[in-house]
């Protein structure tokens, strides 16, 4: 599990070394207005809530840093997605069945419920997956040339041919 999260977050990486600060910062992608740092800092930012709850167990989704410059600078965001790497790399040889407190808002409130350590860490992958997908939409609109052929795409998800 460790490996394929790792591999696909140096998609992220190998993103980031081919643009610049500026591809990385802008914003006039409509309709969201989001950015591919945004994306960037909020997948990360995810894999940072369940390593800062892991000591405690406790697991607080909503409690992002949201460090603009991870944001704003390719460099900041190089630098964050190393920090997140080193940490994963840690976990290896854990008790991946350890059981983890995961809080989050829905919408309508937080709700708290139990997670083992490797289904928070599946769904951190997941999520990176998705919001990988939508930094495709934004890359394709910038005319910048995607990472791989698959970035964004989640392995589960039948290939279809172009006509």
């Amino acid at each position: 599990m460790i490996e394929a999260i790792e591999y696909n977050l140096k998609r992220g990486i190998k993103l980031l070394n081919s643009i610049t600060d500026v591809q990385y910062s802008d914003t006039t992608m409509e309709p969201y207005h989001s950015s591919i740092g945004g994306h960037m800092r909020h997948i990360l930012d995810v894999f940072d809530c369940i390593f800062c709850g892991l000591e405690s167990k406790e697991v607080d989704l909503s409690a992002r840093k949201r460090n603009e410059l991870a944001e704003q600078k390719t460099a900041f965001g190089l630098a964050y997605f190393e920090e997140i790497l080193q940490q994963l790399n840690a976990l290896k040889g854990s008790d991946f069945n350890q059981m983890v407190e995961v809080t989050d808002d829905l919408g309508l409130g937080r709700i708290t419920t139990n997670y083992t350590l490797a289904s928070a860490l599946i769904q951190a992958h997941s999520h990176a997956i998705h919001h990988f997908a939508s930094i495709g939409y934004i890359i394709s609109k910038l005319g910048i040339e995607l990472p791989d052929a698959d970035f964004g795409y989640n392995p589960t998800t039948p290939k279809t041919t172009q006509v």
